[in-house]
């Protein structure tokens, strides 16, 4: 009976204090994944976040900001995460990592306005190419051999630059670019890039415990079938179908 009592007193107690601080996540303005609707904070990524941070039982707050903030934030405020952050190798010791909220392939968009996208890597070069600050694309597009990068403070920014023939470039996800084809806008796929995993980027002082279950609800959200739901609830295809024929180039 001792046992028994013990064992319902161990399972109705708060979270260990690590668990039970407060998770600060921070995210910027890139719809569908995460942005501001009537006064509130939505899309794919936050809806994820959002969900495996209740199912962990963990105190959190977000807030959306330019994304150079955001990102320096997460990387040196302890208890702080930004999402939806790109995966890479420069970055991977950077944080402690919860993944994947998103797997996609990046494409370098152009104007639809008739004209002739680039047929080589060697072609784009000598075009223009805008990105937002902070933004891993830049190190995508660094990669490819790209030196000089309007850098904005925000997709919308980049997109305008686009439009108004400031830039010839730009390099989002293809889940993205779908998303902005919904909306009526204006762009076309010039060119494919290199496919990336987004997750939530923590600072590296987070309790190992707290990041492992929230990774362990990621988990459990995707092996339900929840995180496709979510991306088809947006209209977009899930996780598992990045691209389709009609997507290659």
């Amino acid at each position: 009976m001792k046992t028994l009592l013990l064992t319902l007193c161990l399972s109705l107690a708060p979270l260990t204090p690590a668990l039970a601080e407060t998770l600060h996540f921070v995210t910027e303005e890139y719809a569908p994944f995460n942005y501001l609707q009537d006064g509130r904070i939505t899309g794919i990524g936050v809806e994820q976040v959002e969900t495996i941070a209740r199912a962990s039982g963990i105190d959190y707050t977000m807030e959306i900001m330019p994304w150079a903030r955001a990102f320096a934030m997460a990387k040196n405020q302890p208890m702080h995460c930004v999402f939806t952050t790109g995966f890479n190798r420069e970055r991977a010791d950077q944080f402690v990592w919860v993944n994947p909220l998103l797997k996609d392939e990046m494409v370098l968009l152009k104007r639809k306005d008739g004209s002739k996208g680039p047929a080589t890597v060697q072609e784009a070069l000598a075009m223009k190419v805008g990105s937002q600050r902070g933004d891993f694309a830049v190190e995508a597009l660094e990669d490819l051999g790209f030196k000089e990068i309007d850098l904005a403070a925000d997709i919308d920014l980049t997109l305008r630059k686009l439009l108004s023939g400031r830039i010839d470039l730009m390099p989002t996800s293809i889940k993205t670019y779908r998303n902005l084809v919904n909306q009526g806008q204006p762009v076309e796929k010039a060119m494919l890039m290199a496919g990336k995993t987004y997750g939530i980027a923590c600072q590296k002082d987070t309790p190992p415990a707290l990041i492992a279950r929230l990774q362990a609800e990621l988990d459990k959200l995707i092996l339900s079938g929840g995180q496709d739901r979510i991306f088809t609830a947006y209209g977009l295809p899930p996780n598992a179908r990045t691209a389709d024929n009609g997507d290659k180039k």
